[in-house]
């Protein structure tokens, strides 16, 4: 008797999506689909807007990462401006816009890795769901709890010195950058208060990295053993190979680490990269051209960025990403849940930016904004904590949006996450007559390592319930359970 197993919603992640498993009549997986069930039509309904809307616009997508959308969508219309592709603009607003990314990397990863990933961690994929939720890791495990919240708090008051607010800020403009930082700002960023001091971030930071490498220690087959499989990677990378988020040429590598990408100019993106439209999700499938779809697919992200990138230009990271990259013998990880660990070296690496960022005289005095010959197209390419993000945006005489086309981060790893569900529940689920939550939380954590936004909208509100129901062939549902 063959059956069909349905988790809806995937919890703690951003935005709704649901699950479906098809077991044959030995109850094998025969099929596994991650669904995206929301539609949200951003690229049609912006037509027909003037272009310096775009920065403020799009950020209404997520009320996580507006910053990464305010931030690419500014790097768009800096092209159609005349500014360049994002090394034309002037010190002050090239250094405030690293910035103002950099406290929005820290501040997502932290509220990945301590408030979403964390309960997994600490209390056990099986754990019981009322067990299996930050509120115990504040209950059980204070300081982690504190860190957690500190540092996203941190973040948050980095975004607001640069963007005017912590969310949906207005700092980037077409060209530039519209604010200074105060010397009030800097001093509360460098030396606030106890909990509001960039060394006591570096210092958590560490000690993150270090609570992983430990727990992976004791937990390997956790850490290396779940949703393991081939995949090629795609990042921006600076044009020397070292690590960077905020700008850079865009490189793939397939699973062996042999560049299929060649650092080129994210400008001509479309003469590399496709995207395949499924009728069972609301999310495209973006493939790399020259493999066709269905070899062509990449993973993005922060494990992607350890896995192109060459080094980092920051001391502490660096020695991470020396010891992230022996451990899998100078090749790519191809482990999901090796996302939290590169996750975390990012966090580290950011503090570090900040802190340099912060010492600047840039950030203080200088020309805020450049303009050159207006263009009517323009792309703008930025490392989101959860990946690639593309912005593309053509333009008419009037200065009207014509078209324009996202391809947010989570959409760049659809494939990759299709392919952990399948891997988990092909693992977990293979032969078992009953299904119980543990089995739906491990691939709900193999969702979650790659910390997507669903929907790239803001949280729901209240209960994230999870039904999940069991059909037989007839397609009549013969069990029923509930989360939440």
């Amino acid at each position: 008797m063959g059956q069909k197993i349905t988790i809806e919603p995937v919890t703690r992640v951003e935005g709704h999506g649901k699950v479906t498993i098809h077991l044959d009549n030995d109850g094998n997986v025969e099929q596994t689909r991650l669904h995206i069930v929301e539609f949200r039509g951003f690229e049609r309904f912006v037509q027909g807007r003037p272009y310096w809307e775009m920065p403020v616009v799009v950020q209404r997508l997520c009320g996580i990462c507006p910053v990464s959308h305010h931030l690419a969508a500014a790097k768009a219309v800096d092209v159609i401006v005349g500014a360049g592709t994002g090394n034309g603009l002037t010190p002050t607003g090239e250094k405030m816009r690293r910035l103002m990314h950099y406290g929005q990397i820290f501040q997502s990863h932290a509220l990945h890795f301590f408030h979403l990933a964390s309960p997994d961690l600490l209390f056990g994929i099986d754990a019981p769901p009322a067990k299996r939720n930050i509120i115990n890791v504040a209950l059980e495990h204070r300081d982690l709890a504190i860190q957690g919240v500190m540092m996203r708090k941190y973040g948050q008051e980095v975004i607001k010195a640069t963007a005017g607010k912590k969310i949906h800020g207005t700092g980037a403009i077409p060209g530039g950058i519209n604010k200074h930082l105060t010397e009030d700002e800097r001093e509360y960023l460098l030396n606030g208060d106890e909990y509001m001091d960039i060394d006591k971030m570096i210092s958590w930071s560490q000690e993150a990295v270090e609570f992983f490498k430990d727990y992976h220690k004791n937990n390997r087959e956790v850490i290396d053993g779940f949703a393991e499989f081939p995949s090629s990677h795609l990042s921006l990378v600076r044009k020397d190979g070292a690590l960077d988020l905020y700008h850079g040429v865009l490189r793939a590598v397939d699973s062996e680490g042999h560049k299929i990408l060649h650092d080129v100019d994210y400008q001509d993106y479309d003469n590399y990269i496709e995207e395949e439209v499924r009728n069972w999700s609301y999310m495209k499938f973006p493939y790399l051209k020259e493999f066709g779809k269905n070899k062509g697919w990449y993973s993005v992200g922060p494990l992607a960025r350890m896995n192109t990138a060459d080094f980092i230009d920051t001391p502490l990271a660096q020695k991470e990403f020396e010891i992230f990259k022996n451990y899998n013998g100078g090749k790519p990880s191809n482990k999901s849940m090796h996302f939290h660990w590169a996750r975390l070296i990012e966090i580290l690496h950011s503090a570090e930016k900040i802190k340099e960022l912060l010492s600047d005289k840039d950030l203080i005095e200088g020309e805020l904004v450049i303009r050159g010959n207006k263009t009517f197209e323009g792309v703008g390419l930025i490392e989101a904590p959860r990946g690639t993000l593309f912005h593309h945006y053509k333009v008419d005489d009037n200065d009207m949006i014509t078209m324009a086309n996202l391809i947010v981060s989570t959409t760049n790893n659809n494939q990759p996450m299709n392919e952990a569900v399948n891997k988990v529940a092909t693992k977990v689920m293979a032969g078992q007559r009953e299904i119980t939550e543990a089995m739906m939380n491990a691939v709900e954590v193999a969702i979650r390592a790659y910390d997507p936004c669903l929907s790239c909208a803001t949280h729901a509100l209240g209960q994230m319930p999870l039904e999940f129901e069991v059909f037989d062939f007839n397609n009549n549902c013969i069990d029923r359970k509930f989360k939440g």
